[in-house]
């Protein structure tokens, strides 16, 4: 069983993780944590904190597809490892 393809696919995907942790911090740096209260501001501050919430959420599905795609590579490998060390053995 060749699970190199396997491998490239998660790869990909966790450099896709990386990819949005970093776009995350860099729109975060433009985030000012303190409350102001003239109209302009806080229009901005909230467009931000909703950039800021879909950066999160997306963050969180690639992370979770990302580790349970690395968990299923894992397993394939062990069964893998297992089924040939069975067939060897008859």
């Amino acid at each position: 069983m060749n699970l190199l393809p396997l491998l490239v696919v998660w790869s990909v995907l966790v450099l896709g993780v990386l990819a949005l942790f970093v776009w995350r911090q860099a729109v975060a740096r433009n985030e000012d944590d303190s409350l102001h209260v003239m109209h302009g501001v806080i229009t901005q501050q909230t467009s931000l904190a909703q950039k800021l919430d879909v950066l999160d959420k997306w963050g969180k599905i690639m992370t979770v597809v990302t580790v349970v795609v690395g968990l299923l590579i894992a397993a394939a490998y062990v069964y893998g490892q297992f089924a040939g060390r069975s067939s060897v053995g008859a």
